[in-house]
């Protein structure tokens, strides 16, 4: 199956920039790089397995999400340059390590081919417990959600996700299937290839972010030895809703 795509952009002498979201995302979240890209290429933005309009399955490996990625670069011209974030950020370097041909260029924002403790499980317990017979307001959701989700910020990014058009509504997540693979998206897969991805790379950080420190560096510098890091000062792991024009300028320059 393939994964629902927003195109954007036209066709040029380059390949395709391939957009990845991060976890509870959508093909919306990287909107702003989209739209700075397109002003001269092509930009694909994919939404994941088990979230927004693509399909659901119960495997949510990194080797599942690459081999997704790999279904779109073949069916859009065979090489692309693709950015990941967060969870798509560790599905790009799957697809780099194991598919280089693939992928000409490689952007990664604040992640590394690493395994984490934190987990993301209470979101899901919350979404799962919020009742949505009767919803038809998003601020009706939002008021449910804030019983277990103080943080207005977070409980807009996933309610971005929540279908109030369905009847009744649904969460587009696959919210078992996130829960079951939860070790596996915080983790690195010890089958990873141990190789490294001689492509050049560029990993972007934000430096009020815990996700790209001396460890994850050091992991970075393993797997990918051209790896440019770049840190954005006042930025968090969101760094592209935090510092947005700034990374939106360093990506289409590393990208050419």
């Amino acid at each position: 199956m393939m994964l629902n795509m927003i195109v954007t952009g036209t066709d040029t002498e380059q390949p395709p920039v391939l957009l990845a979201h991060g976890l509870f995302g959508s093909g919306k979240n990287l909107g702003g790089l989209a739209r700075r890209l397109a002003e001269t290429r092509r930009v694909i933005s994919v939404e994941m397995r088990n979230h927004g309009d693509s399909f659901h399955d119960p495997d949510h490996s990194y080797p599942a999400l690459a081999t997704d990625l790999a279904k779109v670069i073949a069916a859009n011209g065979g090489q692309a340059d693709v950015l990941g974030h967060s969870m798509g950020g560790k599905a790009a370097m799957m697809l780099a390590l194991t598919r280089p041909e693939l992928v000409r260029k490689l952007v990664v924002m604040d992640i590394a081919p690493y395994a984490y403790s934190h987990t993301q499980t209470a979101l899901i317990d919350a979404m799962e417990g919020v009742v949505l017979n009767g919803l038809r307001l998003r601020s009706e959701a939002d008021a449910r959600l804030a019983a277990s989700i103080p943080e207005p910020g977070i409980r807009a990014f996933l309610l971005q996700s929540l279908d109030l058009k369905s009847d009744p509504p649904r969460w587009k997540y696959n919210l078992t299937a996130l829960r079951d693979q939860m070790n596996q998206l915080i983790g690195w897969p010890e089958t990873a290839p141990k190789g490294t991805y001689e492509g050049p790379a560029l990993f972007l950080a934000g430096a009020e972010s815990d996700y790209c420190r001396e460890p994850q560096v050091e992991a970075i510098r393993a797997h990918f030895p051209q790896a440019k890091l770049r840190y954005f000062a006042g930025a968090g792991h969101w760094l592209h809703a935090d510092r947005p024009a700034e990374v939106a300028e360093v990506t289409a320059e590393f990208l050419g």
